[in-house]
């Protein structure tokens, strides 16, 4: 069997499991450790943030503040600032980075995907031709190119000037 090092996921996988009725979505804008978050923009209603366990380099979230589960509650201005920011993430991912192509969605519930089901979020997962190859489907990993915090401050100028 060969070993693949990802010392930086030690983090998180020691890190105590938070109660259940403690939101992570909504605890870390609280924070005003952006970079520590891996936030990296905050909106007027939703911000950006890097997802810390993701499926390719430079997958991001984009979260209304709002703690809500359904798109079906989210007011005119969070729903129209989602879009904005995934329109201006992915410009930033397009610059920073030259993806071939996106994924771009929700998982709505938690049949339907979701990890954290009681706060909605969308991600966007920059992609490119070969970055899902044999280690996904033959050893169950996942490679992940850059340490998040390098992503981080590749794509933070993006964010400096108001766009």
């Amino acid at each position: 069997m060969e070993t693949m090092w990802a010392p930086w996921r030690m983090k998180y996988v020691g890190e105590p499991k938070k109660s259940p009725d403690k939101c992570i979505f909504c605890d870390k804008p609280l924070q005003k450790t952006d970079r520590e978050n891996c936030i990296l923009f905050r909106g007027a209603s939703c911000f950006i943030i890097l997802n810390a366990y993701p499926y390719n380099n430079a997958h991001a979230m984009i979260i209304p503040y709002r703690h809500c589960s359904d798109i079906a509650v989210l007011t005119t201005n969070e729903s129209a600032e989602m879009w904005q920011l995934a329109t201006r993430y992915k410009n930033a991912l397009e610059a920073a980075f030259h993806p071939e192509g996106y994924n771009i969605g929700m998982n709505l519930g938690r049949v339907a995907g979701a990890g954290i089901d009681q706060h909605l979020h969308l991600h966007i997962l920059p992609r490119w031709n070969g970055d899902t190859n044999f280690m996904s489907s033959v050893a169950n990993t996942r490679v992940i190119s850059q340490e998040i915090f390098e992503t981080y401050d590749l794509l933070k100028p993006y964010f400096e000037t108001n766009q």
